[in-house]
This record gives structure tokens, sequence and C-alpha cells, in this order.
């Protein structure tokens, strides 16, 4: 099998992916998941797809991870790998659309309005 390259995003966060046939190594920026999400939580969404179509312990993945914070890198990561999982194989395709892997989250930070404190936030308001 030859290697396989897929882009996710999630906010500010960018995933390129590279996956080929292996043993189940999952390396983010030349580190180990679990040195780089040390979290179980951040772990298990970035295996997500693996897991929901039991392949987990079939592909290298390799994770160049850029921008943003933990969680929207993690995010950005899962979608990477379903569309991966999905262009490896077609079949794939509905039962990671029905767990929301294959759909991006375009939800991004608001902007900051000009004579606001925030995006939304007001000055306080003084009638005199």
């Amino acid at each position: 099998m030859e290697v396989i390259n897929a882009i996710g995003r999630r906010k500010e966060a960018i995933a390129r992916i590279y996956v080929t046939e292996g043993k189940g190594q999952i390396t983010v920026n030349n580190r180990d998941l679990t040195q780089y999400f040390p979290s179980a939580i951040l772990q298990y969404i970035v295996k997500q797809p693996l897991n929901t179509l039991n392949v987990a312990g079939e592909y290298d993945i390799k994770v160049n991870l850029a921008g943003g914070g933990i969680k929207g890198q993690a995010e950005a990561a899962r979608l990477a790998i379903a569309r991966a999982l999905v262009k490896i194989n077609e079949e794939n395709k509905s039962a990671l659309r029905a767990e929301g892997f294959l759909t991006r989250d375009s939800r991004v930070v608001e902007r900051k309005k000009p004579g606001q404190p925030k995006a939304r936030k007001r000055f306080q308001f003084s009638k005199r």
C-alpha cells in the first residue's frame, strides 16, 4: 500500500497526516501520541475513527500539527484520519459519516469589534 495523505482543520489548527500499513503506531510532530497528548480524552478523540472501524492496529499514522490549541489539534487530527480512511476504502464513508467524523466543524472565534471590549461585550451604559 502506498502512502495516503489527508488534511483536517478545526478552529486555527491544521493536521496533515500520512497513513501507511503498519502496526498501529501514531506519531504526532515526531513524538508518540501519548507524549504529545498526555490526556486520555484527547488520545481517545484522535483514535475515534480507527476504533469505529476496528482498524486501530492496521495502520501507521504520521501527523504534522500546526496552530490552534490542544483540543482543536486533536479534533483536526480526527477529521484528517477519517478522511484518509475513506480514501483507503470508500465503504467506510457511511459508518464515519453516521458518527459525524467527516463533518468539518466550521465554528471559529468571532472577531473583536472596534469600540467594544470583546466580540459581543459592550462597555457599561451610562445614562447621565
